[in-house]
């Protein structure tokens, strides 16, 4: 089984396309803040939040139960794949449904190896994956950039460490997130 949650109108072929509003003409209505999930543990292969994760979990303890019915759905190995705005972007800022940034180095915490890691080390980051008894390791984080800054790389006018240092101190440079995380649990 594979889950498009919160799909809006970006019905898939392949997948339970699920959103809260019934208008959408999606598969299932399901709002992913309301529990439990109506889902069988260990039954998604593939869960899709395609620009929904930042509408979801304005709530501290919404977000961080959202996380957990994420992983108890999940099967062993199952990706999570997340597409979200960058948070520095006039399409993240100007949305206010927006309610959540979401960031790979965020979902790192809901690691358990991250987790151990940053105690090893005497880090301060909330060790989330150890407290909620979730394991998400991350498997890609990349970045879409804006059209202007796509091209100047490609044509060598800005180098790879340059561009580094203008995602850090400007906006609309980097339009869009997209992290995928696999499920770490027992077979």
């Amino acid at each position: 089984m594979k889950l498009n949650v919160g799909c809006g109108f970006d019905k898939r072929a392949g997948y339970l396309n699920l959103d809260k509003y019934a208008a959408c003409g999606l598969d299932q209505v399901m709002d992913a803040e309301a529990f439990p999930w109506p889902f069988e543990t260990s039954s998604a292969d593939e869960i899709l939040f395609h620009h929904a994760l930042e509408h979801m979990g304005a709530d501290t303890e919404v977000f961080l139960r959202l996380i957990q019915k994420v992983y108890r759905v999940c099967r062993p190995g199952a990706k999570v794949q997340i597409d979200v705005p960058h948070p520095r972007h006039d399409n993240f800022i100007n949305d206010p449904t927006h309610v959540r940034i979401v960031t790979a180095e965020m979902l790192t915490l809901f690691s358990k190896e991250r987790n151990r890691q940053a105690r090893e080390i005497g880090g301060s980051n909330t060790a989330l994956a150890d407290y909620l008894d979730v394991d998400f390791e991350l498997r890609l984080a990349s970045v879409i950039l804006e059209e202007r800054f796509q091209r100047a790389m490609a044509a060598g006018q800005i180098s790879e460490a340059q561009m580094i240092e203008i995602m850090r101190t400007q906006n609309n440079v980097v339009i869009e997130t997209q992290i995928t995380l696999e499920a770490i649990k027992p077979a």
